[in-house]
């Protein structure tokens, strides 16, 4: 079994070897450093202290994954084989060190002894630089993952391995999507290491436009100011929200209830579709925010009633996206789009109890009348109740039609019941044939509508021209008017 001394090299400063670091160092064995690509290297050469490094793994290997990979395997080989390795990495062993945490995860699985001899981060020296207090919050990124890791507005981050303009461009647009392009951070070069260190802000386009970026480059975002920086995400939503339902908040918001506001929910989402069918982005950025003002209101409620609250929302979502994807995160096989949605459903339905088909059709919410009835016809289609092709469905529209003459025939004035269940069969025969058409009736039907008023709104205009009002004029000259406004 061999043993592997991880050892820190402080941040580049030489004084700020630690006597472990050093007494590694002078040990007699082994010394592999990860990379020369630092400081305190001169103070190895000056001493004569010999070592090796893995800097030529990265010119041998494609990507970093393979380079981390192979030091690991190369030190547990050289341990065996040596039976005590020195490895030596920049700054903390626990800060920003991949191979390390490779390491640590093959000390689980395998016989091998490794010992941590900790030395200073990076992390301080720019912290004494920018003059923060981490006790005000701050948060750590690998500028290499830095969509995985995501930054925080809300508090200090620190981004790491910044270490070339290509990197650079990288985080700067991740950055500008969230700060802006003007937003102001600051560059920190050589941090801890005298007559070197360097730190000067910059906002965030002129990021890769930097010469002086190398592989002691950090980048430090401070927290933003709410106060003359109006940038918030989604914590800052539930901080208001609590502060309106509070004892000191809105008289108005503190009242409402899940009943009182549910109207909100479905105006809101039907104003996110206008925005959409309008093509109107800044309209559905807008109609966005008031429909998540909606989910996080009703959290909030939830979690004062001690039922749930924001994180078992998203929880509850994430962990539907993940069992329902299987063929993305679990590496089922789907070849065709029809698939997806066929096992989508099947999960869905398995997932509620739901075990027969017209539980599946109880099972479709009670939407507005179009979209219910669209979301059970094709429920009904998915088990192979459906016309052949699309002209079955209109001879059915034919024979509604014909049945609703009838019936209105008939009742002249009297029981309309029969009408209404008629006029209901047509309705739904028509959306039958918007179905067959990839048509959604309530959208077909909201665009009727609005062509509808913007006729409606031309007439006006044209009346207004000849000095009449709609109400003094006959339906024949109201037709002439509306069939000008169907030519415009």
């Amino acid at each position: 079994m061999g043993k592997i001394y991880v050892v820190g090299l402080g941040p580049g400063n030489v004084d700020c070897l630690t006597l472990g670091a050093l007494d590694r160092l002078n040990s007699g064995y082994i010394n592999i450093l990860r990379t020369e690509n630092h400081p305190t290297i001169s103070y190895l050469k000056e001493n004569n202290i010999p070592y090796e490094s893995y800097d030529y793994v990265y010119e041998e290997k494609e990507n970093f994954k393979e380079v981390y990979n192979y030091i690991v395997e190369d030190l547990i080989r050289k341990s065996e084989e040596y039976g005590v390795v020195n490895y030596f990495v920049p700054g903390n062993p626990l800060v920003a060190e991949k191979t390390v945490e490779i390491l640590l995860d093959y000390k689980k699985e395998k016989d091998i002894e490794i010992d941590l001899i900790s030395g200073m981060s990076f992390i301080d020296p720019i912290l004494v630089a920018v003059g923060h207090d981490p006790v005000k919050g701050l948060k750590i990124i690998d500028g290499l993952n830095i969509t995985g890791q995501k930054v925080d507005i809300n508090t200090a981050n620190i981004i790491t391995q910044v270490y070339n303009k290509r990197v650079a461009s990288s985080v700067k647009l991740y950055l500008s999507e969230i700060y802006g392009d003007e937003y102001e951070i600051y560059i920190v070069n050589s941090a801890g290491i005298e007559k070197e260190e360097e730190i000067f802000k910059i906002p965030i386009y002129e990021l890769d436009r930097c010469d002086t970026i190398n592989h002691l480059t950090s980048i430090y975002i401070p927290k933003v100011d709410k106060i003359n920086t109006k940038i918030y995400d989604m914590n800052d939503l539930l901080d208001i929200i609590k502060i309106l339902r509070g004892k000191e908040g809105c008289p108005w918001d503190r009242e409402q209830t899940y009943l009182s506001i549910r109207e909100s929910v479905i105006e809101e989402a039907y104003e996110v579709v206008e925005a959409i069918d309008e093509d109107d982005m800044d309209s559905l950025e807008e109609e966005l925010g008031d429909l998540l003002l909606q989910v996080a209101f009703y959290s909030e409620m939830a979690n004062e009633d001690g039922y749930f609250n924001i994180f078992d929302v998203t929880t509850g979502i994430c962990n539907k996206l993940i069992f329902r994807h299987p063929h993305v995160f679990k590496q089922k096989k789907v070849e065709k789009c029809d698939e997806v949605v066929y096992n989508w459903n099947e999960m869905k339905f398995k997932n509620r109890n739901i075990e027969n088909y017209t539980g599946r059709l109880r099972a479709v919410p009670k939407l507005p009348s179009l979209m219910r009835s669209y979301k059970v016809q094709k429920r009904a289609a998915d088990v192979g109740f459906d016309w052949d092709n699309i002209y079955g469905a209109i001879d059915k529209v034919k024979e509604e039609y014909l049945e609703v003459i009838e019936e209105v025939d008939l009742c002249k004035g009297g029981d309309i019941e029969r009408v209404e269940e008629e006029l209901g069969d047509l309705l739904f025969a028509v959306v039958n044939v918007c179905r067959f058409s990839n048509v959604n009736p309530e959208v077909a039907l909201n665009k009727a509508i609005n062509k509808f008023i913007k006729r409606f709104e031309l007439m006006e205009i044209k009346s207004n021209e000849l000095g009449k009002d709609f109400r003094e004029m006959t339906l024949e000259q109201m037709d002439i008017l509306w069939n000008e406004a169907k030519n415009t």
